[in-house]
């Protein structure tokens, strides 16, 4: 049956790592805007072709204020937990959100993140060799996919490393789709509140790390807005580790699953860049946090969306759409694939895409070299992937050498 005439409910559950939904496709053809209900109650317009997505990312009329009423909701409960604390810059618009980035961008430059290269290094190597010194099988979720961007991020940020499995429980919790509400709801407010303390130590002893550095810009401007650090916080420590892990487990899942992928990067490093950039196109792993809400009747796609209806920018289909990207489906190294929108597009353009560009480049190449007979330990169809989350992922990868 034709997308125009399905019976189609977002958020659309992924049923293979390797392929959109068949109704991506159909909806770019037959109706690349089309209005509907939401599983949460609701409705929302989807906006599935990579021009069209690109031009409600760049719209200024259409508004990241995730308390505007009209702003999607995925899940049951979702507007009590935005109204209950500042919004971070992901919910900002305009000057707010301007002032807001321009705090803590150059905490993120080409530049800066370069320099961290070496300790990025380090951390992938440390956990290279817990790998090896474990013996096969392991599972790479565990053992490397997640601890390599929180320590990274949490080194960043200056969080504890002691406390990762604290917040990874929670941010887990919080993005999928599954958690009961109250579930959902008691994870937030702890991880709030474990930030407020963080921040808090912060304000009275400022270290050389991103928090303690706002915490410095801020007092020389005036006052300490604490409220504002701790959503800044959380922004950055869920954002922080949860994609990039997830890009971790599937790239190398990618890398073992056909092994002219792996041969075709352990030859030549100087392909990993531009493979990272594949596999971002090729999983795009968020598909739903590109949410805006019209402040204004706007056209896109020949289709007027009306002031005050809900957006979902649909980054997978666009990423997958056959008039910018040829032969889409197939995971391609040699790809030219910097257009793709897996960070967004606009000025919401992911603040950390240089960081998780030079994690995923480091991880995948030391990978190669240090263990180039890595295998997959379990079949591919006993692989448990996170099909109810909000983040796109791998629950276990075991593997072994």
């Amino acid at each position: 049956m034709p997308a125009s005439s399905e019976a189609l409910t977002y958020p659309i559950p992924r049923t293979c790592p390797y392929s959109p939904p068949d109704s991506y496709a159909e909806l770019r053809r037959e109706q690349p805007v089309r209005r509907v209900p939401t599983l949460a109650g609701g409705s929302v317009w989807l906006v599935s072709r990579h021009e069209d997505v690109r031009a409600v990312l760049s719209d200024p009329r259409m508004s990241s204020d995730r308390r505007k009423p009209g702003f999607p909701r995925l899940v049951p409960g979702q507007s009590d937990l935005i109204f209950s604390s500042k919004p971070s810059m992901i919910g900002m618009d305009g000057r707010e959100h301007s002032a807001a980035r321009r705090a803590v961008l150059g905490e993120f430059t080409v530049r800066r993140i370069n320099a961290l290269r070496p300790r990025v290094q380090e951390i992938v190597d440390e956990a290279i060799d817990a790998m090896l010194a474990a013996g096969g099988p392991v599972d790479l979720v565990r053992m490397l996919s997640l601890p390599v961007p929180s320590l990274v991020i949490c080194e960043l940020l200056g969080v504890p490393y002691a406390d990762h499995e604290f917040f990874q429980q929670r941010s887990g919790r919080i993005i999928s789709r599954a958690t009961p509400g109250a579930e959902r709801e008691e994870a937030f407010f702890e991880l709030r509140a474990y930030l407020s303390d963080l921040v808090a130590d912060k304000v009275r002893a400022p270290g050389d790390d991103l928090l303690g550095r706002q915490v410095a810009k801020q007092r020389a401007e005036g006052e300490v807005d604490q409220e504002a650090l701790v959503s800044l916080a959380f922004l950055l420590l869920v954002a922080g580790h949860e994609t990039t892990a997830n890009m971790i487990s599937l790239g190398s899942l990618a890398l073992l699953d056909d092994s002219a992928r792996w041969a075709e990067i352990a030859a030549d490093p100087a392909k990993t860049p531009g493979a990272v950039e594949e596999m971002l196109r090729f999983f795009s792993i968020v598909d739903n946090a590109t949410a805006r809400t019209a402040t204004e009747d706007v056209e896109i796609g020949g289709v007027v969306i009306g002031e005050g209806d809900g957006v979902i920018a649909m980054g997978y289909s666009a990423n997958h759409d056959p008039e910018v990207f040829d032969r889409p489906g197939d995971l391609d190294f040699s790809r030219a694939a910097r257009q793709h929108v897996a960070f967004g597009f606009g000025a919401h353009q992911c603040l950390g895409q240089n960081l998780a560009r030079v994690e995923l480049q480091i991880v995948f190449d030391t990978l190669v070299r240090r263990i180039p007979d890595l295998r997959l330990a379990v079949g591919f169809d006993d692989i448990r992937f996170k099909e109810e989350s909000a983040i796109y992922g791998i629950h276990e990868l075991m593997v072994t050498w």
